[in-house]
């Protein structure tokens, strides 16, 4: 299926509905497939067409809505990029996507006109804002005319999507038409008569979660309000002038919207499903969360990746509530460290070196298989990527650690290149991050091997403490803490204290960034 028809079906059903609203602008279904096919008559008169790449480099914006469906309807490749690269970064990225057009915000234009003598591939840039030299100016290209969406094949390139980078550099992910097809009639509800939902889309929409919303949201034809970045103050507002009732929030936007002094001042009470991934969701976080916001808000904890097209596993909103006998209560906090359990198209099992099955309590890597797995990654420097990845049967092996447990719930163990070896015996990370979250004075905390020449590798543990308890909680408390709940040989040997820990800007700890740090300092 053509993407544009994720929009036009609703466009068809309920024209009048709101379906975009992004600062003073406002969009009903009709207006914005419109909009959306006088822009792609206007590029498909530069050539775009099938095969060729057009990438946006900029924040959220309804601009950014209508440039991905655009591209779609003319049956190209669409390409996201993260508006943090520097320009060397850039470069590498519009080279390894062979991007044709690149769409530019007005506070990357700079950055764009340094790039472009090193992308030999790039034949058009268009200013997504005011017209600038050296660019087309973007609504010189709404043209009004009539144009059929182009018919695609599943296996035809869709969209080209880096993930983080965070460990190498960023690998170009290949996803295909029928890859978010998938995805969107699994897991997004037809449009029906209930028009009260709304959603506020403040995740990057060069990350799988913010791009895949715009898809889900037009599906069901819910109205979508876009923050161009995220802001816990207009977060607040928002949710309370829209009525809105679905949200998505990385691990870090949630602490700082339940940090804002004036969260008590806003009427939050159409919220009825907050989601929240991305990163690892720190358990006094959540737990806080759930505390202040209303009862009725439903807690879903959503794991994907981009190579399985966003969302593989959840874990829903029954067991966010907090209810029951004291030991239910704690069960059900021990679970909140939980993905969840794989959602309806999705295999999940954990497997050995040899790719075996694990039985429940065993940690192994996590494999997945599902009908919108990736078509694969971008070369690199003309060499394939990471084909070892995926086997003959369709199995994806993540290189994230995890086990199940007797219900069927799904812990993460890690990733691969994080598991500490001390004495031949495995270390998850993990595991030793559960305990320690558990000491009332620990705010925040990562574990990472270092080398030792006894044991091989010992285990340190970076904390950020509690502002009350900054200066009086010390690494032996912490230790012993740990002594107490885990084998000895996955206590810290080493505990630092820290004000932060490096982030990503999606929340992912670094913990290349602090591997690094340690050995400066050594």
């Amino acid at each position: 299926m053509n993407t544009f028809e994720f929009v036009n079906i609703s466009a068809q059903i309920f024209p009048d509905r709101e379906a975009l609203v992004c600062e003073d602008q406002r969009y009903n279904y009709e207006t914005l497939q419109q909009s959306i096919v006088s822009l792609a008559c206007g590029l498909k008169r530069l050539g775009i067409e099938r095969g060729h790449r057009l990438a946006v480099l900029d924040t959220n914006s309804d601009r950014y809505i209508q440039l991905f469906y655009a591209t779609g309807l003319l049956g190209a490749t669409f390409v996201p990029l993260n508006y943090r690269a520097k320009q060397d970064e850039l470069g590498y990225l519009l080279n390894s996507a062979e991007v044709t057009t690149l769409c530019v915000g007005a506070q990357y234009h700079d950055l764009a006109l340094a790039v472009r003598p090193s992308v030999s591939s790039l034949q058009e840039m268009i200013s997504c804002a005011a017209p600038r030299e050296g660019m087309r100016s973007f609504e010189d290209l709404l043209i009004q005319e009539e144009l059929e969406p182009v018919e695609v094949d599943d296996d035809d390139l869709c969209v080209i999507m880096f993930t983080a980078g965070t460990t190498s550099r960023p690998k170009g992910v290949m996803l295909r038409y029928g890859d978010l097809t998938n995805l969107v009639l699994n897991s997004a509800e037809p449009a029906s008569e209930d028009d009260h939902y709304g959603q506020v889309l403040v995740a990057p929409f060069y990350h799988i979660a913010g791009l895949t919303a715009i898809m889900l949201a037009p599906y069901s034809a819910r109205k979508m309000v876009v923050l161009r970045q995220f802001d816990p103050l207009r977060w607040l507002e928002t949710v309370q002038r829209e009525r809105i009732t679905n949200a998505f929030l990385v691990p870090t936007m949630l602490k700082r919207v339940v940090d804002e002094p004036c969260f008590g001042d806003y009427d939050l009470s159409s919220l009825e499903v907050l989601s929240y991934g991305a990163a690892a969701m720190p358990p006094g976080v959540l737990l806080r969360a759930i505390d202040l916001l209303p009862k009725t808000v439903g807690f879903v904890n959503a794991y994907g990746q981009t190579e399985t097209t966003s969302t593989v596993a959840t874990l829903g909103p029954e067991d966010h509530r907090l209810e029951g006998t004291p030991e239910e209560i704690e069960r059900k906090k021990a679970r909140l460290r939980s993905i969840g359990k794989p959602v309806g198209d999705v295999e999940l099992r954990i497997v050995d070196s040899e790719h075996r099955p694990l039985p429940p309590g065993e940690i192994g890597e996590v494999a997945l298989r599902t009908t919108r797995t990736m078509k694969g990654y971008l070369p690199q420097d003309g060499k394939p990527v990471d084909t070892s990845k995926r086997d003959d049967e369709g199995w994806l092996y993540t290189s994230d650690l995890g086990w199940i447990d007797e219900e069927g719930y799904v812990f993460l163990a890690g990733r691969k290149s994080d598991m500490i070896i001390r004495g031949g015996e495995n270390i998850s990370p993990e595991e030793v991050e559960a305990v320690l979250y558990r000491h009332p004075a620990v705010e925040d905390v990562a574990v990472i091997g270092a080398p030792d020449e006894e044991w091989g590798e010992q285990v340190v543990a970076v904390v950020v403490a509690r502002k009350e308890a900054r200066g009086q909680l010390s690494a032996e408390e912490l230790i012993a803490f740990c002594r107490e709940r885990l084998a000895s040989y996955k206590k810290p040997s080493i505990v630092e204290f820290v004000a932060e820990l490096p982030r990503s800007p999606l929340g992912k700890v670094l913990k290349v960034a602090l591997r690094e740090q340690r050995k400066s300092l050594v």
